[in-house]
């Protein structure tokens, strides 16, 4: 199987997908879903909220902190992490024009 040439591919083309990818993982959607609900956490909430390990939970968040849908502040032993929301703003923008482009008709010669 051959590689995935990205050049083929405009650059919102490959925007999508990367957030789609990250989004494709249960426990990234469960984190960015508790995260709304609270609007800010502790790393140990996650863990007791969603019942993963550690160092689980810290490679989701790092997922979602790489792509920008959340930051972090340090405050001593802890993490805070809240939605990033210019970036939520962007990636939710990106979506809704992708499925805006479909124009449903009730036509019923379509496949």
């Amino acid at each position: 199987m051959g590689l995935t040439k990205k050049e083929l591919f405009t650059k919102e083309q490959n925007e999508l997908a990367q957030l789609a990818k990250s989004l494709a993982h249960p426990a990234r959607v469960a984190i960015l879903q508790y995260l709304l609900k609270a609007n800010s956490c502790i790393n140990g909430d996650l863990v007791q909220e969603l019942g993963l390990a550690q160092p689980t939970i810290s490679q989701h968040l790092r997922e979602l902190k790489e792509i920008g849908l959340i930051q972090g502040t340090i405050e001593g032993v802890t993490v805070n992490y809240c939605i990033h929301p210019k970036k939520w703003t962007e990636i939710q923008a990106l979506f809704e024009q992708f499925f805006n482009q479909y124009q449903y008709t009730n036509q019923a010669d379509c496949c």
